[in-house]
């Protein structure tokens, strides 16, 4: 028996080293030097054992038996954290464990770009697969929702802050629309835009919808001051301010239909938001503004310009007087055809026959019967 003792005993704990020297390297060394990332998605109320189990069969990890001692060890059993993750074999089994238990969850990088309407923030960000169609649509309109954002309209048009974001697949229309707002809130107060908005005796939404007309018209930042002064002058003479870009928002909500030509017939179809058979402002803003468009808005250039036409190359010529900008017109706007704007008193405004004072969003086009009806021309 001794001899057997003897014999066995070295056997045993040779036997006993190699398995845990093999169950150290499960835990310490990756499946692979490389290869090709892949998501995992682990639903909520998963246990620790189908976790390691699909770790396993993706082939993330070599051994689940190995994965959790480790989980044991590191007292993570009851830690894992539910999610979409982006892992890969050439992590290191500890690597994959501590994503799981800090919730590194895979991100999803969307830009929202300045001028964006809510059409289209529910198109990109269904295209991301993020959502489903119209579901961001839906919870931007929800007056109960945009209660507890603060925000006093029919939907949060011009409160969504265009920039890059970082989103995960499992955040609710209703929870990236407050990431949107809360950052626009951000913007506003560190801007301090109140300040100048009391200043000018006027609320937010009146500066958030000039400032979302000032985004879709202008083309070039150093000129975004000048168009904010030609419809603040014009407000403050009770003269229509005769948007294009209004007229296509109107029939975006009445119609959905989110890609035709604008059409003479158009600019006298009542909308609440057609600002040639509505003087003053629409009923709220048309798109999103950035920052340089409403501090724009807020600090418009102290001119008295109240037309301007496009150059065709990005810029606008400005004018004082309705000759002045019927001159511009013929100048710049040779290949389309205009009928005469007539004065009238006491104010000189366009008449709806006539081409509106600025430019629409492609200037190559042969004629006003061709408007196009582009919701972002940057």
């Amino acid at each position: 028996m001794r001899i057997i003792r003897e014999f066995w005993l070295p056997v045993l704990l040779y036997l006993v080293f190699l398995s845990g020297y093999q169950i150290w390297k499960e835990c310490t060394l990756p499946v692979s030097e490389a290869g090709k990332n892949q998501v995992v998605l682990i639903p909520t109320g998963s246990t620790f054992s189908s976790v390691a189990q699909l770790l396993e069969t993706k082939g993330l990890i070599k051994s689940k038996r190995a994965f959790y001692c480790l989980a044991w060890w590191e007292d993570a059993t009851t830690r894992i954290k539910a999610g979409e993750y982006e892992l890969s074999p050439a992590q290191t089994p500890i690597e994959i464990l501590d994503y799981l238990v800090q919730g590194k969850i895979r991100q999803y990088i969307v830009t929202i770009p300045e001028g964006y309407n809510l059409f289209q923030i529910d198109d990109l960000l269904a295209n991301a697969k993020l959502i489903s169609n119209d579901s961001f649509l839906n919870v931007a309109r929800d007056k109960n929702i945009l209660r507890t954002l603060g925000i006093k309209a029919d939907s949060a048009e011009g409160y969504i802050y265009p920039d890059t974001y970082q989103l995960t697949n499992d955040a609710t229309a209703h929870e990236m629309l407050r990431t949107f707002v809360n950052h626009f809130r951000e913007v506003w107060n560190s801007e301090e835009f109140s300040r100048r908005t009391e200043e000018l005796g006027v609320q937010i939404h009146d500066i958030v919808t000039i400032a979302s007309i000032v985004e879709k018209e202008a083309m070039r930042s150093r000129e975004r001051p000048l168009i904010a002064c030609v419809f603040w002058n014009r407000l403050k003479k009770d003269m229509p301010l005769q948007a294009d870009p209004t007229v296509h928002y109107g029939i975006l909500v009445e119609t959905k239909v989110k890609k035709r030509r604008l059409r003479w017939k158009d600019l006298r179809k009542k909308t609440p938001y057609n600002t040639y058979v509505n003087r003053g402002l629409p009923k709220g803003p048309i798109s999103n503004p950035g920052k340089e468009s409403i501090r724009s808005t807020l600090h418009p250039s102290k001119k008295d310009y109240l037309f301007f036409v496009s150059r065709n190359n990005g810029t606008h010529c400005f004018s004082r007087t309705l000759a002045e900008h019927n001159r511009a017109v013929d100048q710049y706007q040779r290949r389309r055809k205009y009928r005469p704007i007539k004065k009238t008193n006491p104010v000189p405004t366009q008449t709806t026959d006539a081409k509106p004072e600025k430019h629409t969003q492609d200037d190559t086009k042969p004629g006003p019967q061709d408007l196009p009806a582009g919701e972002s021309r940057k």
